[in-house]
C-alpha cells in the first residue's frame, strides 16, 4: 500500500486546525458583533425575493455552520448577499410566472431547492478544479452588473417604504405607477423610512461605534412597540416562529426543477463571482492566500446547510467579514457563536422581533443598495480603459433594462465578447537593436533603437488563433511591404504564442510560401513546446527548416550575420514602422 492515498471525503474544519485556546476570546467577542450586524440584514434581505423574514435567519444560521464544515478561510464570513438575492428572486419570479398559485411555504421550498442547486454546483466546479470560473465576469461587468442591481433592489423597495402597492416590474414602471398611485401614499411609514434612512447615512459618514442597521432595528422596533406603529397603519414584520426548523432536505415534485437548476446556475456565477472577489479582498488584508477550489467547497457546504435549514442561496459577506476583522475574530469559531447567537434570538426573542416597521428594513436595503454602486471604481475604469468602461455600462443596462436574471446572461456575453475583441487584434511589433547595449526592444519605444538592416523581426504579442489570424497576416505583410527592398530574413518572435490553431498553421505556411517567392526566409524564435509540437504535425517545422528555429534572438542574430556577412551593420537609420 502506497504512502499516498485518495481523499474521498474533504476533511472537516480545516479552517479550525489547529486552534489555540487564547483565540476563543476573541473569536466570541467577534461573534457576537457578528451577529448583531446581522439581524438586520438576515430580516430585510428575503423581502427581496418575496420570502419570509425568518428564512434570512435561517440562511445566516446554516451557511456558517456549513462553511465552518468545509471553508478554508479562517475569517470569511458567509451570509445573505444583496446581488445573489437579486439573481434569486428574478428566478423566484419566474417560477411564480408558470405557478402563480403557490403558497408561500411552496416558494420557500423552491428557494431551499435552488440553494442546494447552488451547492452542488460549487462541489461539481470543485471537483473539476473549475476555481478559475470566478474570472468568468471581469472586474468592469462585474461593477456595472452590481450597479444595475442595486439600481433593481432599490426600486424594489418602494412599495415598503411608501405603502403603496407597487404591481409593475422593471425600471421606469414601478415610478410611473408610484407617480399615479401618488394619493395612496402613507406618509407616516415614508417618514419613518427617510428618517431611518438619514441616520443610515449619517452614522456612514460619521461612525459611532455601532453600526448603522442595528441603530435602526433597535431604534425602529423601540418605536414601533411605544407608539403601537401597527395601528398607525405601519406594516410591520408580525408574527415570527420560534425556535429552529429541524433539519430536512428541500423537495418539491409540483416545481419546475429545470428551471430551478437553470436559475440555479445564474445565481452560482454571481454569487461565487462576488464571493471569490470579497474573499480575495480581505485575503490582501490578512496577508493570506485563497484558493478558489477550496472556497468552492466551502460554498457548497454553507449552501446546502442553509437549504436544509430552510435558508436560500449565500455567498460571502462583505459586511459581516468586515466586523470579524474589525473586532479581532481569528477562527470560524466567530462564525459559528454568531451562529448561535442568532439562534438564541429565534428562540427566544421572536416576539420581540415582530414588531420592527417594514418601512425601516426598506430603508436598510435601500442603504445595503448605495453601498454596492462603486462609482469610484468606474472612474477609475473610465481613466483605464474607455472599452472596459463601455462594457461596464452594457452590463449594468442588462441588469436593469432585461432584469437581473437576463442582465446575469447579458454580462456572461459581454464579457466573452471583451475577450474576443482583445484576442482579434494582438499586437504585431518590430524588435530592434540600441548601438552598443545588449538585447532587442520595441523599436517604437525609442528613437535610440535601430532595426538590423536585412533582418525582419516580429513580436506577435499573444495567441494565434482562428479570430485573430487575418489581423496578424495582414499586419505582417504590411510591415513585409514597407521594409527595405534588402530585407531577407522574417523572424516571427513567438515567446508570448502560447496556442495556434489549424487556421493560423495554414496561414502560417501561406506567408511562408509567399515569402520565399520573394527571396525573403522566414524563421520562428522561442517556440512553445506545445506549438513546436503542433508544427512538427503538419509539416510547417521541416518547411521551415530546423535552421532557422532558434531558442532566442541572439542566435538568430548570429545564423542572420554568418549567412549574410556585413548585413548586422547598425549604424545606417533605415524605414521605421
Amino acid at each position: 500500500m502506497t504512502a499516498r492515498r485518495l481523499v474521498l471525503v474533504p476533511r472537516l474544519l480545516p479552517s479550525l486546525r489547529p486552534y489555540r485556546p487564547e483565540w476563543l476570546t476573541s473569536d466570541i467577542s467577534a461573534g457576537l458583533a457578528i451577529a448583531a450586524v446581522g439581524i438586520p440584514s438576515a430580516i430585510a434581505y428575503p423581502a427581496i425575493a418575496g420570502l419570509p423574514p425568518e428564512t434570512g435567519i435561517y440562511a445566516s444560521i446554516g451557511s456558517v455552520v456549513g462553511y465552518a464544515l468545509l471553508g478554508p478561510s479562517r475569517r470569511l464570513i458567509v451570509g445573505p448577499d444583496a446581488a445573489t438575492m437579486a439573481v434569486l428572486a428574478a428566478v423566484m419570479a419566474t417560477v411564480l410566472q408558470q405557478m402563480p398559485g403557490l403558497s408561500q411555504a411552496e416558494l420557500v421550498d423552491a428557494a431551499s431547492i435552488l440553494s442546494v442547486c447552488v451547492g452542488l454546483i460549487c462541489f461539481a466546479a470543485s471537483a473539476l478544479k473549475l476555481g478559475k470560473i470566478a474570472s468568468l465576469l471581469s472586474r468592469p461587468i462585474l461593477a456595472g452588473f452590481f450597479i444595475g442591481v442595486a439600481i433593481s433592489i432599490i426600486v424594489g423597495q418602494i412599495g415598503r417604504v411608501t405603502g403603496v402597492t407597487i404591481e409593475s416590474d422593471g425600471l421606469l414602471r414601478p415610478l410611473a405607477e408610484l407617480a399615479r398611485k401618488a394619493g395612496a401614499v402613507h406618509w407616516p411609514s415614508l417618514l419613518l423610512a427617510l428618517t431611518m434612512f438619514a441616520i443610515l447615512q449619517i452614522v456612514r459618514v460619521r461612525p459611532v461605534g455601532i453600526p448603522g442597521p442595528v441603530i435602526v432595528v433597535l431604534l425602529a422596533g423601540v418605536l414601533s412597540a411605544a407608539f403601537d406603529f401597527e395601528a398607525m397603519g405601519i406594516r410591520i414584520v408580525g408574527n415570527l416562529p420560534t425556535g429552529l426548523p429541524s433539519l430536512s432536505f428541500p423537495f418539491h415534485a409540483g416545481l419546475p426543477l429545470a428551471d430551478l437548476v437553470l436559475g440555479a446556475a445564474a445565481v452560482f456565477v454571481v454569487s461565487f463571482g462576488s464571493g471569490i472577489i470579497t474573499a480575495r479582498s480581505f485575503a490582501e488584508r490578512t496577508r493570506e492566500t485563497v484558493d478558489p477550489n477550496a472556497e468552492l467547497r466551502g460554498f457548497g457546504a454553507a449552501n446546502i446547510v442553509s437549504a436544509m435549514l430552510g435558508g436560500f442561496a449565500v455567498t460571502s459577506s462583505d459586511s459581516r467579514t468586515a466586523v470579524n476583522l474589525a473586532v479581532g475574530g481569528k477562527t470560524q469559531v466567530a462564525g459559528l457563536t454568531a451562529g448561535f447567537v442568532l439562534a438564541v434570538a429565534m428562540a427566544f426573542f421572536a416576539s420581540y422581533l415582530r414588531v420592527l416597521p417594514i418601512p425601516a428594513l426598506g430603508a436598510i436595503l435601500i442603504s445595503a443598495a448605495l453601498s454596492v454602486i462603486d462609482l469610484e471604481g468606474l472612474r477609475q475604469i473610465w481613466r483605464i480603459s474607455r472599452v472596459e468602461f463601455g462594457f461596464a455600462l452594457i452590463s449594468m443596462a442588462g441588469a436593469i433594462s432585461f432584469g437581473v436574471l437576463k442582465g446575469v446572461v447579458v454580462a456572461i456575453v459581454a464579457t466573452f465578447v471583451y475577450v474576443i475583441l482583445k484576442e482579434m487584434h494582438p499586437k504585431v511589433v518590430l524588435l530592434g537593436r540600441i548601438p552598443g547595449r545588449t538585447g532587442f526592444y520595441k523599436l517604437h519605444r525609442s528613437a535610440e533603437i535601430r532595426q538590423i538592416p536585412g533582418l525582419v523581426i516580429c513580436f506577435i504579442q499573444g495567441d494565434l488563433l482562428f479570430l485573430n489570424t487575418e489581423h496578424v497576416e495582414a499586419r505582417l505583410r504590411e510591415i513585409i511591404s514597407e521594409q527595405a527592398a534588402d530585407a531577407r530574413w522574417l523572424i516571427i518572435d513567438a515567446s508570448a504564442m502560447a496556442q495556434v490553431d489549424s487556421t493560423a498553421l495554414s496561414m502560417l505556411e501561406g506567408l511562408r510560401r509567399d515569402l520565399d517567392a520573394r527571396g525573403i526566409r522566414m524563421g520562428l524564435n522561442e517556440v512553445q513546446s506545445g506549438v513546436a509540437l503542433l508544427l512538427e504535425r503538419c509539416g510547417i517545422a521541416d518547411a521551415i527548416g530546423g535552421e532557422m528555429i532558434f531558442d532566442d534572438l541572439d542566435d538568430a542574430l548570429a545564423a542572420f550575420e554568418a549567412a549574410a556577412p556585413g548585413a548586422a551593420d547598425t549604424s545606417a537609420d533605415p524605414p521605421r514602422t
